[in-house]
């Protein structure tokens, strides 16, 4: 099966399902006999032809530095590969210029005071879906001739009343990727804002507790137009299954699903998660898609003693070329008390083939010194190596932000200093317990300046998601976004 068989067979699946928000369905590429009735109940599954994943083409849709009127990607055979490029703006997922999203609020997060810098996007209204807690910022960027749209898929938490703890996927849009319109509650349309994704409902699945998204990869073929693009979301699930107990044997407070208000607990408290995946035609609308373990997830941990044999989380995927995709993950190395980072490879999305860990923990006294976690890895498009932004933590469980490069993104990852490139804020600012889950945007412009969205920390574990800049193409130097300097 080509790639445009795939692309097509993969969207027939989506407008099937385009009535709801997160229905599970089969591998889309290859689909497997159904697992037995017992095993998991009122399981949809959809036949397509078998297809060697060897000869699955699937790309990126076409990336520019520039806006480009020409949508056809037939005769582009070669596209550039980089997720993190300023993608051309898909159809797809450009909303209706004369619809005014239903639920769209005003982001409270203008202010730009001392205690305030960097934030650019604030807990929502209350009782609204992302009114309690809000972070894993995954921001993409889309170029057109007309105009200029930023998508922002990120986690948020409900205090409402008749959903407490509700834990979603959300997507917020922006013309500047600063000031943000969001829904108070679920979508209503393609053109809406709002809550997209909710947790799992099956009893067997690996996502029943929390869902925080990763990545949102833009695939399509050469042959189909950029329009009729698929979005790929890798993204962690949660069951309330425990890893495994700690009790106080290691030197901080640990939990995952990661709520740092918790902070000063017993600790010891970590919950499995496994990466998952889902598929959308709009960003909006999304259809989970069935893995090879028996949750549903992508993959399964480690086994005993293994570096990862407690949970995988943060499965951000690059793609590097047709049928070379990268995972990268985190988990938690029991035998040396340290989150690290891991590697997998796929050359269809979905089958993965685990490589190992490839970063740790940083030196003595660092900022990283009890490990790295949530990374980030773009490929740089100035000297074509590979960027890793990534959470760190250090002896008493402060978290910051760190740099690494690697010349082909699959080993000799080199830290660019052993301080962080982002640190919490000094004083009562709003970040000031903890900065973590970077994304990394890399901008058109002379200055060849990048972004770096993050979620910050603050007292009684108030969480927000804010912006730093780089020093013009300097991106071992970054500062906190302060407002417009005219």
């Amino acid at each position: 099966m080509d790639a445009t068989s795939v692309a097509a067979s993969t969207m027939k699946a989506l407008n099937f399902l385009a009535t709801s928000t997160t229905r599970r369905v089969a591998n889309p590429i290859n689909f497997s006999a159904p697992r037995p009735s017992n095993t998991k109940p009122n399981l949809l599954t959809l036949y397509v032809p078998n297809s060697n994943p060897r000869n699955n083409d699937l790309s990126l849709t076409r990336c520019s530095s520039k806006p480009d009127t020409n949508t056809d990607n037939v005769k582009d055979q070669n596209p550039t590969i980089d997720m993190d490029l300023n993608s051309k703006d898909p159809e797809a997922l450009k909303p209706d210029s004369n619809e005014t999203p239903s639920s769209t609020l005003s982001s409270p997060s203008s202010s730009t005071s001392s205690s305030s810098g960097g934030l650019v996007f604030d807990l929502g209204v209350t009782s609204s879906w992302d009114s309690a807690e809000i972070g894993s910022p995954v921001v993409k960027r889309f170029l057109s001739d007309e105009e200029e749209r930023w998508y922002m898929w990120y986690y948020g938490k409900s205090d409402s009343n008749s959903n407490p703890g509700l834990d979603s996927i959300g997507l917020a849009v922006s013309s500047n990727g600063i000031h943000w319109e969001r829904g108070r509650g679920a979508i209503q349309s393609s053109s809406d804002v709002g809550s997209v994704m909710n947790c799992g409902k099956d009893w067997w699945a690996f996502d029943t507790l929390s869902i925080r998204p990763s990545e949102v990869v833009i695939m399509s073929s050469t042959k189909v137009r950029s329009s009729s693009a698929v979005y790929w979301l890798y993204y962690t699930g949660y069951t309330s299954e425990k890893a495994e107990n700690f009790g106080n044997s290691l030197e901080i407070s640990l939990e995952n699903p990661e709520r740092f208000h918790n902070d000063g607990g017993s600790g010891g408290k970590i919950f499995k998660s496994l990466p998952g995946l889902a598929i959308s035609q709009d960003g909006r609308h999304w259809a989970r898609i069935e893995g090879e373990h028996h949750s549903g997830a992508l993959f399964d941990v480690g086994l005993e003693k293994e570096w990862d044999s407690l949970f995988i989380a943060s499965p951000q995927v690059v793609f590097h070329t047709s049928g070379d995709l990268r995972m990268y993950y985190h988990s938690l190395d029991i035998e040396n008390g340290q989150f690290g980072i891991g590697i997998a490879r796929s050359r269809d999305g979905i089958r993965w083939v685990k490589l190992g860990k490839i970063i740790g923990g940083g030196k003595s006294g660092c900022f990283d010194e009890f490990g790295v976690l949530n990374p980030r890895v773009v490929r740089n498009r100035k000297d074509g190596k590979y960027l890793m932004a990534y959470e760190g933590v250090d002896a008493k469980g402060k978290r910051s932000i760190g740099l690494a490069v690697s010349p082909d993104g699959l080993k000799d990852w080199t830290r660019f200093q052993d301080e962080g490139v982002l640190k919490p804020s000094m004083g009562n600012g709003w970040d000031n317990k903890g900065v973590g889950s970077p994304c990394l945007v890399h901008m058109d412009g002379e200055e060849d300046e990048w972004r770096m969205y993050y979620r910050g920390v603050g007292n009684g574990g108030r969480t927000g998601i804010g912006m730093a800049l780089s020093q013009g193409s300097d991106v071992g130097s970054f500062r906190k976004w302060t407002g417009f300097h005219l």
